[in-house]
Parts: C-alpha cells; structure tokens; sequence
C-alpha cells in the first residue's frame, strides 16, 4: 500500500510516523509532499493507492479525475472539514472517503476564547508596546466578559465546548444552529441568527462552510450586530465576507475582528512569507486596524489534536485496506454526507 500525504510539514510527519511505527507498522509506505494537492501537482500521486489531504488542498472533478486514472482509490482528508472535496464526483468514481470528524474540539474552542481575551483586553498591543519601554495604559480599557451576552454560530462538538467555557466566565449564551443541540440548552437558549446578532456582545463562529453559510457575515448581517460588538472566526474563512467586514470596521461598527482563518488563505496560510510581498490587497488591508487579530490556522494545533489525527487517519487507511466499514466514511451505502462537526449527515 503506498500512500502520498500532501501539504505535509514536520509536525505531520512526526506524528503520522510515530503512530504508523506503534500501532500501524506494516500497513503502507509514506511519500510526503511539502505542497498541497492541485491540478498542477496532483501527477505526483501516481502510482499511488491513496491519498492523504488537508484543509487547503483542493480536490474538485478534474483532480478526482486525475487521481482515478492514475491508480488512486482511497482519500483520506486529516481533518473535520470537507468543502474543498467534490463529494458527488468522488462517490461517482467509487472513492473510498474518511475524514477526521473530531479532532480535540476542545483546542479549537480554548483558542476561540484565546483570541476573545487577546482582542478584548488588547493584550496583543500591551506585549510590543511593553517590550519598548512604555507601560502607559491609555488605549488598552477592555470590558469585562462576566455578565455579557455570547452568540455561538454551531454547537456541535466545538460550539458545545467552546458554550461551557463561556459559561464558566458568567457570560449570558446565545445560539443559532439548525441542527439543534439538546446539551446546549443547559448553557443558554437557541435564538434566530438575526436576533443573536443584534442581542450579542461577542459572535463567536463553529459553523461548517456550505454554499448556504459561505458569506453569511455579510453587510446585511454586520449592520444587524451590536454596534462595537466583537466577531471572531475560528471555523472557515469563506464565512466571512472580508470586504464587509473592513467596510464595518472602518465605520466603527464592529468593535473588533479576530480571524484564525480567511477567505483566501489557500496560497498564503501554512508557508513563510516574510521575505516576500504579498499581492492580496484585502489581507493587507484588514491587518493595518489596531483591533484585528488574524492567526495561520492554528486554533487545531495541540499535541493531543495531532495525534489523534495521525491515529484516526491511519485507522480510516486500515478500514479501507482490510475492506471493513469505515465510521468515518463520508459516502455511506451510496448516500453523501452534510458537513457538520458532529457525525456526518445523510442527504
């Protein structure tokens, strides 16, 4: 079995190796590739019998086209999330699909508040503005997070973690999630989008990205949200329309934006670019307000999230060898999966 992992850096490598040495040592030969899976790069899976893929990697009909004729049958995605993935070519050519549907919510949900208490209290800017010698305080009045009032957009596994930890500062819970949540209703109440937004101090997003939530914080939704209120993002950069967002916080209407993820990070996120300019305008742009927090992707990026990725992957890869159910399987009995961070969704 010979397996091809893209957009692989050392942290991947070291973990995928350690848990194939330990638990998996005979079950396939790894090639790693540093850049992601394209049109342009996606021949060098030849010969291949699967393939393992990440967030920005992009598989549409062409690639999965590609990837069939030459030879590959099993595509394994090291991650939650499956929007840059053509489900419906896939199960069309017979692919064996599985992705990693939780991976640690926790440590996306501690960075979410991370990012909360790094915008709120200015702590960013007190760090450089220390570091010069000035301890002045004028500029960092933050707010006190007891007694305000949280929207979560999502309460599967992440939104459900990242809820109990916003209840632990005291904070008044909001949702909107059309899948619902018992559990969550031990925190707060589920209210429409609308009236969370215009309700919520703080609008924090765990939602996934489909063509019904791509730019759902448009001008429309960002006029409808408490003037100064602050958003944050830990989930897909394509739920933000940054454009909108830039116009909201030059107007003051928006108090605050804190970005773990972007609309167009595909050519940008994972790589060091500090030697180079970079042409996206937009990016530019957003990062020039005092009141932006913008991250690499990073909100996933624990000891434990790793390993249980490298685990779980490679025990989807085992399934497809020894021909057994897959729980992960994002094509089961001919049905195509919904994305959502709890157990996939049939159609």
């Amino acid at each position: 079995m010979k397996l091809a992992v893209f957009s692989t850096r050392s942290y991947d490598k070291h973990y995928l190796d350690v848990t194939l040495q330990q638990q998996h040592p005979s079950l396939c030969d790894i090639t790693y590739h540093s850049f992601s899976l394209s049109s342009e790069t996606v021949s060098l899976a030849k010969d291949s019998d699967a393939v393992c893929v990440f967030v920005n990697d992009q598989l549409n009909a062409s690639v999965l086209q590609t990837l069939y004729e030459n030879g590959v049958r099993a595509i394994l995605l090291r991650c939650a999330g499956f929007n840059n993935i053509d489900l419906q070519v896939a199960e069309d050519l017979g692919f064996f699909v599985a992705n990693v549907p939780s991976y640690s919510p926790e440590a996306v949900a501690e960075f979410a508040v991370a990012l909360i208490q790094t915008l709120n209290r200015k702590v960013h800017r007190a760090f450089n503005r220390v570091r010069e010698g000035n301890f002045n305080l004028e500029g960092f009045l933050g707010r006190t997070l007891h007694g305000k009032t949280v929207g979560i957009v999502g309460v599967g596994r992440i939104g459900l973690a990242f809820a109990k930890i916003m209840h632990g500062f005291g904070c008044n819970l909001l949702a909107h999630d059309p899948f619902g949540g018992d559990e969550f209703k031990k925190y707060g109440k589920f209210v429409a989008l609308e009236d969370l937004l215009q309700r919520s101090d703080i609008v924090s997003l765990h939602c996934p990205l489909t063509e019904g939530t791509r730019h759902m914080i448009n001008d429309e939704n960002l006029s409808r949200m408490k003037q100064g209120a602050l958003l944050v993002n830990t989930s897909r950069g394509g739920l933000v329309n940054t454009k909108a967002v830039i116009k909201m916080l030059k107007s003051g209407q928006l108090g605050g934006v804190a970005l773990d993820v972007y609309e167009e990070e595909g050519s940008l996120f994972y790589n060091d670019h500090s030697g180079e300019i970079i042409h996206d305008d937009v990016l530019m742009r957003l990062m020039t307000f005092p009141n932006v927090l913008v991250c690499g992707h990073q909100a996933f990026f624990t000891e434990e999230a790793l390993s249980e990725i490298a685990c779980v992957t490679l025990g989807n890869l085992t399934d497809f060898v020894m021909k057994r159910t897959c729980k992960n399987s994002l094509v089961r009995e001919g049905h195509l999966m919904v994305e959502t961070d709890r157990e996939p969704v049939r159609l």
